[in-house]
């Protein structure tokens, strides 16, 4: 995963090493069609995330497969949430904590939390990383694209037929895929923007 800008103002020193809360868990991996209700329920949570963080969450985006229409996927409702500093952990991390959502990974540059039923993540990102906008360029385009929409949904299906020791080896067997789809989204975002005109992100939803 990308990282912030190394100059990035931060108020401590970042972990180094990535903390599974738990431990490895080895999950049921399957596909559901798609459900125009998932929209729904990023909707009501993301509502629950500002009102939690208020202005410290400088983003809050449907991201992954439930937010692109037509396409199925893991009935989990991914939500990328970007904040100045990852480090201040206690303006977002205990917030969240109090309104039951239940810490996952700690990593470098990277916090996941999750809902106690495990079907809403959040991954907390600050908003100099270029994650966040990797997360919005695939989503946005898959929900264009059909061609790779269903390489992707195909893919997914694949993979699934085989046996992973966790979700973490799941998504790092995507990684090829995702990132030729990226620069698919990436060429055509440029052939749709002006060079001399800075790129701007989607608006939040």
């Amino acid at each position: 995963m990308n990282r912030a800008d190394a100059h990035h103002h931060r108020r401590r020193e970042d972990v180094t090493v990535t903390e599974l809360v738990g431990g490895v868990e080895k999950r049921e991996l399957y596909l559901v069609p798609p459900d125009t209700g998932w929209a729904d329920r990023y909707s009501s949570h993301a509502a629950r995330i500002r009102n939690a963080l208020g202005d410290t969450a400088l983003v809050v985006e449907h991201i992954g497969s439930t937010a692109v229409p037509g396409l199925a996927a893991k009935p989990i409702i991914d939500i990328v949430v970007a904040v100045h500093d990852i480090t201040a952990e206690e303006e977002y991390l205990d917030p969240l904590l109090a309104c039951g959502y239940v810490l996952r990974v700690r990593e470098p540059g990277h916090r996941l939390l999750r809902t106690e039923a495990r079907d809403v993540h959040l991954h907390i990102l600050e908003d100099a990383d270029s994650a966040v906008d990797d997360y919005l360029l695939l989503r946005d385009h898959l929900r264009v694209d059909q061609a790779d929409r269903h390489l992707y949904e195909s893919t997914k299906r694949d993979l699934m037929t085989r046996e992973w020791a966790d979700m973490n080896a799941y998504a790092d067997a995507k990684t090829g895929v995702i990132e030729e789809i990226k620069a698919r989204a990436r060429s055509r975002r440029g052939a749709h923007t002006d060079p001399s005109s800075k790129e701007s992100r989607p608006d939040q939803e």
